[in-house]
């Protein structure tokens, strides 16, 4: 039997649907009944039968880090896709972010150990990839930089993975992928979705950065495969295009109908952006709209290379504005 974490997200709901379809036996955890609905309503999106391929799934009620609960849930299990992560750039969710990405990584790191589970694959980003002199692109071997400013989102990421290289080192065999911004539809309220929500509403500016994009049915069709072949103790970027913040934001109002940003933003004015959001925090007691780490970012050029995962299995990405507009075509019917 199959174990995914995170079935009740935008990567394990997608997940969900593919291994439904295989009629493969799938348990998938979840913390809170209401979500699991979300991940109906992503069936929905690609079958009419979704009701009978979503009965397919069995759900069982664990957290990351309630060991006992999660213990029940390994039992008969043989291959395990954790999705399931906290994403946040608040810097008061330093705590929470630990304990769900490094100690939950953990458990279920030691659990498949325990469990003598056949193959692990760990959803990771390419937040806990270095960086490169010269622009040159990122690859598989370049060293994480922990003098680097990095967010806490990514440092609790880099930290999970260290638990799933440990696990191999204990006999468990484990592919991590480390996917750029995945693109879906379905859940519009956080993660790329909610970008859908802001582009119908309308962008005003952009920035001069770059993006490394990839939709959400590319990564799971990875996922599958890579767990079906013969790899192991390895890891993959998962980047299927580089755009201009620009031309993203432009083609996230085109596919919702919606009037493009024509104002670009510059770093000095980000920069001040950053401290203004940061002191307003202090002051309200609100979350963090634009932290240094993202300010940075939006005016980053970056460049992955995904050539390892191309020559493994022989993978042509899906273009990215077919993915994109096919989203916001979700996401007009859903509204």
């Amino acid at each position: 039997m199959i174990l995914v974490t995170g079935g009740t997200g935008l990567v394990g709901a997608h997940l969900l649907y593919k291994l439904a379809n295989s009629e493969k036996q799938v348990r998938a955890i979840y913390r809170s009944k209401n979500t699991i609905e979300r991940t109906k309503n992503i069936f929905s999106y690609y079958t009419k039968d979704y009701e009978t391929l979503f009965k397919r799934i069995e759900w069982a009620q664990a957290d990351l880090i309630d060991v006992p609960a999660l213990s029940d849930v390994f039992i008969g299990i043989t291959h395990v896709y954790h999705c399931a992560a906290l994403v946040s750039f608040q810097p008061n969710m330093n705590q929470r972010l630990r304990k769900t990405n490094i100690e939950g990584t953990a458990n279920i790191v030691n659990l498949c150990i325990t469990n003598t589970v056949q193959k692990l694959c760990y959803v990771s980003s390419i937040a806990t990839l270095g960086s490169t002199l010269g622009n040159t692109p990122v690859n598989e071997t370049t060293d994480w930089n922990p003098e680097n400013d990095n967010s806490l989102y990514a440092i609790t990421k880099y930290g999970a993975e260290m638990e799933v290289w440990r696990g191999t080192q204990e006999g468990l065999n484990a592919v991590i992928v480390n996917p750029g911004i995945i693109l879906g539809p379905g859940i519009w309220n956080n993660g790329t979705g909610k970008l859908f929500k802001k582009a119908a509403k309308g962008f005003t500016y952009y920035t001069s950065g770059t993006i490394a994009l990839i939709g959400v049915i590319d990564v799971v069709a990875i996922m599958v495969n890579l767990m079906e072949s013969e790899i192991k103790n390895e890891r993959f970027i998962l980047v299927a295009e580089h755009w201009t913040c620009k031309k993203f934001l432009q083609s996230l109002a085109k596919s919702v109908h919606s009037k493009p940003p024509k104002k670009e933003v510059n770093s000095s004015f980000l920069n001040i952006a950053w401290r203004l959001d940061w002191a307003k925090h202090k002051l309200t007691g609100k979350p963090r709209l634009l932290t240094k780490q993202i300010a940075k970012s939006l005016n980053t050029t970056t460049q992955y290379n995904s050539d390892k995962l191309k020559t493994a299995l022989n993978y042509k990405f899906k273009a990215v504005n077919e993915t994109i507009l096919a989203i916001g075509n979700h996401y007009q019917k859903q509204v």
